[in-house]
């Protein structure tokens, strides 16, 4: 192995926001106020639910995992990126490489996985409300959630071993700003088809079955609520339930399915920078404001621990 061939396997370079050398100080800036925001917010959730007693339902058990799942895949890739836009040579080891697609491949199943519980949720507590307690308990509950967490850390390990084992002979270049599975997948050397092949059925089969799933649970819900006597508050409570939800789902799938199930030679990286820009950090920053702005309970919790919080600090003065 030349001596060339071995630097690139021992670094690769991230191109990310090269061409915009000006606006480097301007887009840290940005960045680290969406960084900000983005925890600031989910963790808004998080807390909201663990203090407040009526959300510790199933619902806001999962609202909370799926806020946790946001927190960690926006951290996943922003700091790293934020301290390459300070430096002239963005470098990334393998091993910090590898790690970073897989967390990213990993918290994105997990979400997947999670958005189908909250879907399943709905459905019970819609359309089999008289038995939806006793199916949803508490148990049940904290079962289904790790089984999200492991089922999204298991799925992509496999193939993303065989693809760290595979030998980068060059070019060591990757045209993002991080570790996506499509940049990555350019690199090795030899025939990747077998790969490319794995990658794409674990994630294809898993984020579309999941969507067919969600899909059959909101048409199930939609035909349970057209049949429902009344047509007045009932429907707009029933809907209401689900409409941020659904809102998240739609945003979610839409980026997944437009990045990740198609062939990689059909790849636009630079398509693929402007969807990882909004799955990773846009949609993460959106979430929390989906979820508060639409949902009565959320509301009314935040506002109760505003408000004991105010009354604290008065009495502390």
């Amino acid at each position: 192995m030349t001596s060339e061939n071995q630097t690139s396997k021992n670094e690769f370079i991230l191109l990310g926001f090269s061409n915009t050398a000006g606006l480097q100080i301007f887009l840290l800036v940005l960045f680290l106020l969406a960084y900000i925001l983005t925890i600031s917010g989910n963790v808004t959730i998080i807390t909201i639910v663990q203090l407040h007693q009526q959300l510790q339902i199933p619902m806001y058990l999962f609202l909370s995992h799926l806020s946790l799942m946001e927190i960690g895949h926006m951290t996943n890739t922003i700091p790293k990126m934020m301290v390459d836009f300070l430096k002239d040579k963005k470098i990334i080891s393998p091993i910090g490489c590898f790690t970073q697609l897989y967390f990213n491949l990993f918290l994105g199943l997990t979400e997947n996985f999670l958005l189908v519980m909250m879907a399943y949720d709905r459905y019970l507590a819609i359309c089999n409300p008289m038995n939806y307690t006793t199916i949803m308990s508490s148990r049940v509950c904290r079962f289904l959630i790790l089984g999200c967490w492991f089922g999204g850390l298991l799925a992509p390990l496999p193939p993303t071993i065989v693809l760290f084992r595979l030998d980068f002979c060059g070019p060591n270049v990757i045209n993002h700003f991080f570790c996506d599975l499509a940049p990555v997948l350019i690199l090795p050397c030899g025939d990747k088809s077998f790969i490319e092949f794995a990658f794409f059925m674990c994630i294809s089969s898993m984020v579309l079955g999941c969507f067919l799933v969600i899909t059959a649970s909101y048409v199930k819900i939609i035909v349970t609520v057209l049949k429902m006597p009344s047509t007045g508050r009932r429907h707009k409570k029933a809907f209401s339930t689900c409409a941020s939800h659904l809102t998240v789902v739609l945003l979610f799938f839409g980026s997944c399915i437009f990045m990740y199930i198609r062939p990689i030679s059909n790849h636009s990286l630079n398509n693929d920078i402007m969807i990882a820009l909004f799955n990773n950090i846009l949609s993460p920053m959106l979430n929390p404001l989906i979820y508060t702005l639409r949902n009565k309970d959320v509301k009314e919790a935040l506002k109760k621990i505003l408000t004991l919080n105010v009354k604290g600090n008065r009495a502390m003065v």
